[in-house]
């Protein structure tokens, strides 16, 4: 029981210390969206990439937009396959990627294209300054 309660402080004192560690919301926000199509032909593609740049490019309080295809010629074991479309945006801080995800041309993309989409999977995280 001793050795368990050794363990469990430990990883309380080590969690504690990384939350510390970890930026604030203030920080560059990375928002990376990697949709699958529910058909992937060449003409959802070009649709996908040309509603992205038409709604999501040059949004205040960006400082990176991107969008693309899979790469599938690059064959990696850890590659994944499971995405046809992949958005990046990075946004200077929470609140400015809060206001765009309810700013009227990100309605819009998301009307336009949603019905083009079988999956859709977000992912978010905090950029560190070296």
């Amino acid at each position: 029981m001793t050795r368990f309660l050794g363990t469990a402080l430990l990883l309380s004192v080590s969690a504690i210390g990384l939350a510390k560690a970890m930026p604030k919301a203030d920080k560059p926000l990375a928002h990376m969206v990697f949709f699958t199509l529910k058909e992937r032909t060449p003409e959802n593609l070009k649709k996908m990439l040309d509603i992205s740049h038409k709604y999501l490019s040059n949004f205040e309080g960006t400082t990176y937009f991107s969008v693309g295809v899979r790469a599938d010629d690059v064959d990696e074991p850890v590659s994944v396959k499971d995405f046809d479309v992949a958005l990046h945006v990075v946004f200077t801080s929470k609140e400015a990627k809060e206001k765009y995800l309810v700013h009227p041309r990100h309605v819009q993309f998301v009307e336009s294209g949603k019905d083009l989409w079988s999956k859709v999977l977000v992912f978010d995280s905090y950029l560190t300054q070296p």
